[in-house]
């Protein structure tokens, strides 16, 4: 749990005592390789915090057609963020790319957490704040950039995404074809 840790204390002040308490309501729990880490239809009621591992959150459109619209990496907080605050179904489902290690934070620890950790607010606050400016320049990446532009800066958001995840997720993520991924990474590849 030092990985938790040490992303929390980066972001509140918290002593030794609330770590203590907030992470007695917490538990590890590993995926296997391509496993569901929870299911659409369901008022989600947990947050993943990713030790080591990748996990995919999946969007089905009304034909079937899943489409990637995030990744999460280690060291990162994941949920339906929407279904855990609102307790309606979730649309997405989260899938783990590789054996992946997470710590589950229960919302009973979450609400804990609230309640009796001095920043306890903060630290909620500062994870909203980071989802919400990954989901506004997501957007902003799909409509005003173009596919070139989008596939050029993946891996600042995932580095090493081209090693971890199948060609045809990432073209999923940026709204293209895997013939057209084929074609942006053949050409990058010329250029060297």
């Amino acid at each position: 749990m030092q990985a938790i840790c040490q992303v929390i204390q980066r972001m509140i002040s918290i002593s030794e005592n609330e770590m203590k308490e907030l992470l007695n309501g917490c538990f590890e729990k590993t995926f296997a390789r391509q496993a569901i880490v929870s299911n659409p239809g369901v008022a989600q009621n947990e947050i993943f915090f990713i030790n080591k591992g990748i996990i995919r959150v999946i969007v089905s459109d009304n034909d079937g057609v899943e489409h990637s619209i995030h990744f999460a990496l280690e060291n990162q907080f994941i949920a339906d963020y929407s279904s855990f605050i609102q307790q309606q179904p979730s649309l997405y489902t989260l899938q783990a790319l590789e054996e992946t290690e997470v710590i589950v934070m229960p919302r009973s620890a979450v609400d804990w957490g609230y309640k009796n950790l001095k920043e306890g607010d903060k630290l909620g606050r500062l994870i909203a704040e980071f989802y919400f400016i990954y989901q506004d320049n997501r957007i902003k990446n799909l409509y005003a950039r173009s596919a070139k532009e989008r596939y050029d800066t993946i891996t600042e958001v995932f580095p090493n995404i081209h090693h971890r995840v199948p060609q045809r997720m990432i073209a999923s993520y940026l709204g293209i074809t895997p013939v057209h991924l084929s074609r942006l990474k053949k050409a990058d590849y010329l250029k060297v």
